[in-house]
């Protein structure tokens, strides 16, 4: 059986439509192609027998594996490093003036040593559910899946290739300094990748597309390099057809191992919006906030009959995202079942309003004003919010053991509204502003009422709770709460003795907070462990906040990149790499640099 590295031995490389993840040990375990959320290619991190992959392996004995990017790119060097010789794998995928079509190249050196190498492309097509046809030979071969109207893909090869059992295999033998290259494409794709001097002129191409993208890049604080790594990261992860953002690359990868929390990650949701743009507007990336902004226009022109607004959607906006389960895959290390669509997109999460009227917000601030028909819609979306703050919900979390008066639910509804009244007060837009205001107020009154617990010291995670919950750390982040304000240092407080384990917060505890309708435990949210380090920073302690973030820093891969959690181990569980982590990373570096430039 094919060894499958674990999720933290793996670094990604991207177009802008679809990201690759790719294992120590040369192994493109998991493709899903041509877009984010289309059928996987490869999948083996999900079954190694079923999933397919596409590994080259060179044959030296007890070599060690070091991957990492080359400077301000996402070009991946992987090598492999022993006493019989040393060998280096490039993988990226084609972005560029010189891309001209999808491509996934992959080029092979012999940097010392004559080595002998195995390649073998293993697609399994339609989540592995499709057989596929293959054709060819010689340097070419054709993959078709056998699904009417299905993908197909070409691998073009400098090194001869043979076919067994539908799998294109090349055995070879470089010596110091000869390389070999592979590059497999969309079948469709009209530029000829056999072409002489293809891999070196894309290369180029790509290798400056990431390099010219990053100078743009505005951050000057500490942790330079980390920031740029997370802005990279996100990079890859908006789709440049669509503006929007994923809110990871894969799906089904456990948060437990064993456990049943094995979500799909591939769409947008409404909540990471407003850190989005928050976050490329101070990097400097105007025009990706544009796109993103754009793309939220677009679904607020298509907001319910009531004024409300769906959780997530797809990357080109879609809404039903119909869940359904993989059966024939085992899942990653035995975590069934693995999940795609993703059903939580009909659920209440009353938050998600907040977050896209701040996102607007910032926008217009930041970037351009909003246009008078946008602003109808959000009209619509502040008064259905008014009218509707009071209900239960599933929160922030997702929670399938039943609905909640969420206290981060009350304050994201409070967001929503103060940011329609700023909206309406500064550009003068007509509105209701009497009744946003009594809306607001209410609210506020209510979370400092009845959500705050005085025998605690702290705000509750929700009506008839006793426990806190990490989404609260957001409070001071979204300008409800002073970072400062005695309740909120004592909620703080309480957080710290309750969530945190050293420096990882957890998001709730589980058995003693809202059921999520899941047996088992769970690791660390390495977003909360971003937001506790910025809270400390506003709240007046950035010492603290420097170690706390330095700590959760060191607990980056190799690459620099987070999954969704840590486990007990310290090793990644969840989807990977999270958007939402590489977002409160970047946020909380600037908080914690501007604390430290305080002192």
């Amino acid at each position: 059986m094919k060894t499958v590295e674990p999720i933290e031995n793996h670094a990604v490389i991207g177009d802008l439509r679809t990201v690759a993840l790719v294992a120590l040990n040369g192994a493109i375990d998991f493709l899903c192609f041509p877009q984010f959320d289309s059928p996987s290619l490869f999948a083996a991190l999900l079954d190694p027998e079923k999933g397919g992959y596409f590994q080259i392996a060179p044959e030296l004995n007890g070599a060690k594996h070091k991957q990492l990017y080359l400077p301000d790119s996402n070009i991946l060097l992987t090598r492999f490093l022993s006493g019989e010789g040393v060998a280096e794998i490039s993988d990226f995928m084609t972005v560029g003036e010189a891309a001209g079509a999808q491509s996934l190249v992959r080029r092979v050196k012999a940097v010392r040593g004559e080595i002998r190498f195995r390649m073998v492309c293993a697609p399994r097509f339609d989540y592995g559910r499709s057989g596929h046809r293959c054709e060819g030979g010689g340097t070419e071969v054709l993959f078709t899946s056998e699904q009417a109207g299905g993908l197909a893909v070409r691998l073009f090869s400098s090194v001869p290739l043979t076919i067994e059992n539908g799998d294109a295999i090349a055995e070879f033998c470089l010596r110091t300094n000869e390389s070999a290259s592979f590059v497999l494409q969309d079948a469709a794709a009209e530029v000829p990748c056999n072409a002489d001097g293809y891999v070196s002129e894309s290369f180029k191409s790509t290798l400056n597309f990431w390099r010219d993208w990053i100078a743009r890049c505005k951050y000057q604080g500490r942790w330079r390099e980390i920031v740029n790594r997370s802005a990279l990261t996100l990079k890859m992860l908006v789709s440049r057809p669509h503006g929007s953002l994923v809110a990871a690359a894969t799906f089904g990868l456990p948060e437990v191992i064993g456990g049943e929390r094995n979500w799909d990650y591939r769409y947008t949701w409404i909540r990471d919006a407003s850190f989005t743009i928050y976050a490329l507007m101070r990097l400097g990336y105007t025009e990706e906030a544009a796109a993103f902004n754009r793309w939220i226009e677009d679904r607020c022109r298509n907001l319910k009959a009531d004024g409300s607004l769906q959780i997530m959607y797809g990357i080109d906006g879609r809404e039903n995202l119909t869940e359904e389960t993989l059966g024939h895959f085992s899942g990653y290390r035995d975590s069934r079942p693995v999940r795609i669509g993703n059903g939580a997109y009909n659920q209440l999460q009353l938050d998600i309003h907040g977050e896209l009227l701040d996102s607007v917000y910032l926008y217009d601030r930041w970037g351009e004003p909003i246009s008078y028909d946008l602003w109808r819609d959000l009209l619509r979306m502040v008064d259905w919010v008014a009218r509707n703050w009071q209900r239960p919900d599933e929160g922030i979390w997702e929670v399938r053991g039943g609905q909640h008066d969420f206290l981060y639910s009350r304050v994201m509804c409070w967001v929503a509204i103060d940011r329609g009244i700023r909206l309406a007060r500064q550009r003068s837009f007509p509105a209701p502003l009497a009744k946003w205001l009594a809306a607001r107020d209410a609210i506020y009154e209510e979370v400092h009422t009845r959500f705050w617990n005085a025998e605690r010291g702290a705000f509750i995670q929700h009506l008839g709770a006793t426990t806190v919950d990490a989404s609260s750390l957001l409070m001071p982040l979204v300008r409800f709460i002073s970072p400062t304000d005695p309740r909120w240092l004592s909620t703080l407080k309480v957080i710290g003795e309750e969530l945190v384990d050293d420096s990882l917060v957890h998001r709730y505890r589980l058995g003693r907070a809202a059921p999520d309708g899941f047996a088992g435990q769970e690791g660390t949210f390495s977003m909360c462990t971003f937001w506790y380090a910025e809270c400390l920073a506003r709240g007046g302690d950035p010492l603290q906040a420097r170690f706390v973030f330095e700590k959760m820093l060191g607990y980056a891969n190799h690459a620099g990149l987070f999954a969704e959690q840590l486990g007990p181990s310290g090793e990644h569980l969840g989807n990977f790499p999270q958007a939402f982590t590489h977002l409160g990373l970047i946020s909380a570096a600037y908080a914690v640099d501007h604390g430290l430039s305080k002192m």
